[in-house]
């Protein structure tokens, strides 16, 4: 690469003069935004900002959560700079993507959290703009359901997961990451009949009518079957994607709070997130990445891949869309 060619190649994020355009940069060098995008909090002309919410004190065994975004965004740099593999869509190229950065608030005052992260996301709605949001635990999801379906109302929740999170708490003040399902059916944010949970692997007796894929179901007809299957439910309803990382079995992503074995792997998530093209994805997130308990740091490239693979599928829809 030519000296000239060099400077132009250096912190895109901060020096590109258009939201759009691959980066090709060293992946050991440079400022780590997410796929290197632009880092900015103007929303003007942007069609979906990712966000970090580096919050992780719902969780019930380890902690860790809150260096999630700063690792997905890490380990972003290492995918290519060329367009999504498998997809007919190039986000990058396409759509004008940014990186919103994190959100701030005070870590010592709980129970204002909820309400700070559904207004940083109603901010971003209200400029018509989409997110996906980095956590930080699944909790996260809750008050960014009540800002999404503030806007579009009841949303049917595509879930990657090992739990439900549907355990019964009728305490709307409690900050939980196994319960905020529960509370989003309560409150008329998702509709479960149009809702699939997908790789669970845990009991819960009551899972409030939401549809139900189980790991071994995965493991025993197919990812392509899933597919089909998640999109016989979810129709062209308003869809909420969220992927906990826990979904991927503790081979492919031991960086979590709450590993339980028999799940998903990488491959299947792959295959099963490339055939969902064509739902109507309006908002999601990838949450419960642990940068502690992986000294590898492959749960954070499986983060970052998930996070790359749910843009695809919202910028599929959007195109969709946009072309009637």
């Amino acid at each position: 690469m030519a000296l000239e060619d060099a400077k132009n190649q250096v912190d895109t994020a901060i020096t590109r003069e258009t939201m759009r355009g691959l980066s090709n940069e060293n992946t050991f060098g440079g400022i780590t935004s997410f796929l290197r995008r632009t880092y900015t909090k103007d929303l003007n002309c942007v069609d979906l900002a990712i966000t970090g919410i580096p919050f992780d004190q719902a969780v019930t065994n380890r902690p860790g959560t809150r260096l999630g975004p700063r690792a997905i965004r890490e380990a972003s740099s290492l995918q290519s700079p060329d367009a999504p593999y498998g997809w007919d869509v190039d986000p990058m190229s396409d759509f004008n993507l940014i990186d919103y950065g994190d959100m701030a608030f005070d870590y010592a005052n709980i129970p204002e959290f909820p309400h700070r992260l559904e207004a940083h996301i109603a901010g971003i709605l209200g400029a018509d703009v989409a997110t996906l949001a980095l956590g930080g635990d699944h909790y996260i999801s809750f008050p960014i359901l009540r800002a999404y379906a503030k806007k579009y109302g009841p949303l049917s929740l595509l879930q990657f997961d090992a739990h439900t999170d549907t355990w019964a708490d009728d305490d709307m003040s409690r900050v939980d990451h196994g319960t905020m399902f529960y509370k989003a059916v309560k409150e008329g944010l998702i509709d479960p009949a149009r809702s699939v949970q997908v790789g669970i692997r845990t009991s819960n007796d009551d899972t409030l009518g939401v549809n139900i894929i189980d790991a071994t179901e995965v493991h025993t007809i197919g990812p392509i079957k899933v597919a089909e299957k998640i999109k016989s439910i979810l129709k062209d309803h308003q869809t909420y994607v969220t992927f906990d990382i826990d979904c991927l079995d503790p081979a492919f992503a031991p960086g979590t709070g709450t590993p339980v074995w028999g799940g998903l792997t990488s491959a299947q998530a792959a295959i099963i997130l490339r055939n969902l093209a064509g739902i109507n994805m309006v908002g999601g997130d990838v949450v419960e990445v642990s940068p502690p308990y992986d000294t590898t740091g492959a749960t954070a490239i499986a983060g970052a891949h998930a996070a790359m693979e749910l843009i695809c599928i919202w910028a599929w829809n959007k195109r969709a869309m946009s072309n009637g």
